[in-house]
């Protein structure tokens, strides 16, 4: 009895193991058109447009868009020379951008609403470096870096193909290839996984808004080969698993058909699922805001571990306290992928990045205007580029991580 006991047992282990390791994970994105989006795009337009004039302008924007509609608030500290009639231009501008000319929601005659005022003392006090104190949170919270090793990007691999999907329809759109399409836009990937690694594309749904006159099986044509293009060679699912306008027609969409606001779609913003996610989102938020500047260092913490070669996952995790300027805890997770102790790499990484909001932005170079293109498509998987976007996606520290651990 006692060996068949162990047996069972024994069995049972490795059926489970195999079920953790075999399995079906879905994320979406959506893109720059959608309401929730363009709330953030506008967000973090304001905040360009502050840090354009003072590299150290706080900023905490939020904005809600509906039908003809547009209403911007929170609070502010910076140059006078930031007028009201500048952040509706900005805005105005950014809209246009993403495209909406439409009846019901058009660039040039929407409705816009300002309503910011100035940053609490209560808070600035707390933030701002005096005497012996160095620069404090903006507030407390919990942040969360990710990495693995599933893509080049260092992303997983269901959000980042769902990024890339609306990214070229977008780009396409808005090069007047695509004359079908309209702004809103999502995706939603289902990849199969054998032994945690992805193998093929279970479904794909993509829904896009449309100009009238096209039937669904047109704008079935018009997605798949960018579709194809997006996914590795034969994983494609079956024809019966990919979706496209499930509901049969996508003309009404926009802030016409759904109100948006900043900092709704957090999962999209980060690892679609695939890691935790602190409680913050990110558009229209300053870099003294650690749920934006903690999060971009904690994942640039993460994407250095796995592209040196110490994990194929890392998960990193950040706490502060407001008006604190040290983290009070840094948590880090290889998920049993780790060729070096944990606590070894950890003591590395301290020892490379002050990780102090102040050290943050100054090591990352967080301090200029290169927030708008983020709200749309991810804030990571990006490529750094040259004027400082995407600093927290470069891998400059692998070299030094690898002369400290070895």
């Amino acid at each position: 009895m006692a060996q068949t006991a162990e047996k069972i047992m024994t069995d049972t282990q490795a059926d489970l193991t195999h079920s953790l390791k075999d399995y079906i994970f879905t994320s979406e994105s959506v893109s720059e058109g959608h309401p929730d989006k363009i709330s953030d795009r506008i967000s973090d337009t304001v905040l360009d447009l502050y840090l354009s004039a003072d590299p150290y302008a706080r900023v905490a924007c939020e904005t809600l868009v509906t039908t003809d509609t547009v209403i911007i608030a929170g609070e502010t500290r910076g140059p006078d020379s930031i007028t009201k009639e500048k952040i509706e231009d900005a805005t105005r501008q950014a809209i246009k951008s993403i495209g909406y000319e439409q009846e019901g929601f058009n660039w040039k005659t929407v409705k816009i609403d300002i309503k910011l005022h100035a940053q609490s003392a209560d808070i600035a006090q707390g933030v701002d470096s005096a005497g012996n104190k160095d620069e404090g949170a903006g507030d407390q919270g919990i942040m969360f870096g990710y990495a693995t090793d599933e893509t080049e990007a260092l992303m997983p691999a269901p959000l980042h193909f769902s990024h890339q999907i609306l990214r070229l329809l977008a780009e396409d759109r808005r090069a007047g290839i695509l004359t079908a399409l309209e702004p809103d836009a999502k995706s939603q990937v289902t990849l199969e996984y054998k032994n945690d690694r992805p193998v093929r594309a279970a479904s794909i749904v993509v829904s896009t808004q449309h100009k009238d006159g096209y039937s669904q099986q047109d704008i079935k044509d018009i997605v798949r080969p960018y579709v194809e293009r997006v996914l590795p060679a034969g994983w494609m699912p079956p024809e019966e698993e990919f979706y496209v306008n499930p509901t049969g027609r996508f003309v009404i969409g926009g802030p016409v058909g759904d109100c948006g606001l900043t900092g709704r779609k957090i999962i999209v913003d980060t690892y679609g699922g695939a890691a935790p996610h602190g409680g913050g989102a990110f558009s229209g938020k300053d870099p003294t805001k650690v749920d934006r500047s903690a999060a971009y260092a904690a994942r640039y913490l993460a994407k250095n571990v796995v592209a040196a070669g110490y994990a194929t996952g890392c998960t990193i995790q950040l706490a502060y306290a407001i008006g604190v300027s040290k983290p009070l805890s840094v948590y880090l997770n290889t998920h049993g992928t780790g060729t070096a102790p944990e606590p070894v790499i950890v003591k590395a990484l301290l020892e490379l990045m002050d990780l102090s909001p102040r050290g943050i932005r100054e090591h990352l170079n967080l301090n200029r205007p290169i927030y708008a293109r983020t709200a749309a498509y991810g804030h990571f998987g990006r490529a750094p580029e040259a004027d400082g976007g995407f600093s927290w996606e470069k891998t400059d520290l692998v070299k030094d991580l690898q002369r400290i651990i070895g």
